[in-house]
């Protein structure tokens, strides 16, 4: 059991790196090239990757402090504080996930008769826009973790955490679950989770659906030199290229978080002596894997810009 609980740990540490090297560096990428100058959908990636690593680094702070010995008393506004940081970054990573996946859809769709007319987002005042909405849906939906009851149900402690700052986040485990307890913790699955899983996989299937009969994503205005038809090929392949991202992103967003909801629904706390940690990987491994889907579909994990923040 303690070699088991060892690798656990082991294992939690080396994901939270990966997570926290590949979203600072996708913002370091990013914010190299100015605010003024980046785009629509740079902008979404840095609102998603801020969003990581935020909840990377609370997700680790929090659950450092629940696996300690239950003889040590959290206070209940930090408990609480942790909690809504941390529900926070989840919940602005899969609203920047659903923003990513609508842009793309949208840019994709009618492609070949729009041209290289814009569309809404493309607005960088718009995509600022909508990022202030993200943050604040984020903001508005974490802040009932200040109102549940605080107190663990009885039985609804698991034997690694302390019964100060239980790992459950809605607290209600088990037939002991006070009622505004209830109606966040459905109030969440059914918002943050439920209804961004539908959203992304309808964009996907779509997605997919105009890869499939169009064959490319852009039909750019192509003139008679070759040099323009070089650049039209190039430019081609660079939104294919992002596109494959995005859908791996969205495959891997799907996955990650039908888990999270199926554990979240069929699993109590008093019942499962490993809560936290399995939250904590299912929760963390689509924020620590996704930067590098973004990055390397979009040419932002490149040589050259490792070389330029070695």
């Amino acid at each position: 059991m303690i070699d088991f609980s060892v690798n656990l740990l082991s294992l939690r540490v080396i994901i939270s790196c990966i997570g926290l090297v590949g979203n600072l560096f996708l913002i370091l990428v990013i914010l190299q090239a100015k605010l003024s100058r980046v785009k629509s959908f740079e902008l979404f990636l840095l609102g998603i990757a801020t969003a990581n690593l935020e909840e990377i680094l609370i997700v680790n702070i929090y659950d450092i402090i629940i696996l300690q010995p239950s003889s040590i008393i959290i206070d209940a506004w930090l408990c609480r504080s942790l909690k809504f940081l941390t529900m926070f970054g989840e919940i602005g990573s899969i609203l920047f996930t659903v923003l990513i996946s609508i842009f793309r859809q949208q840019k994709l769709r009618d492609a070949s008769k729009r041209v290289n007319l814009p569309i809404y987002l493309d607005s960088i005042r718009s995509a600022w826009m909508v990022s202030g909405v993200c943050v604040m849906l984020a903001t508005l939906l974490s802040l009932p973790v200040f109102a549940v009851n605080s107190q663990s149900p009885a039985g609804n402690s698991t034997g690694n955490s302390s019964s100060s700052c239980p790992p459950d986040f809605f607290q209600c485990g088990g037939n002991d679950c006070p009622l505004l307890n209830l109606i966040y913790k459905y109030l969440f699955i059914l918002v943050c989770n439920l209804l961004p899983l539908v959203i992304v996989t309808v964009t996907s299937c779509l997605i997919i659906s105009v890869l499939l009969s169009q064959r490319k994503t852009v039909t750019p205005v192509v003139s008679v030199s070759g040099g323009s038809q070089s650049g039209g090929k190039s430019k081609r392949l660079r939104i294919q290229r992002s596109t494959i991202a995005v859908l791996a992103a969205m495959a891997l967003f799907q996955v990650d978080w039908t888990l999270y909801l199926v554990f979240q629904l069929t699993v109590s706390p008093a019942d499962f002596p490993y809560w936290a940690e399995t939250e904590f990987f299912i929760s963390t491994s689509y924020t620590s894997i996704s930067p590098y889907v973004y990055g390397i579909g979009n040419n932002l994990f490149s040589l050259k810009n490792f070389m330029k923040k070695s």
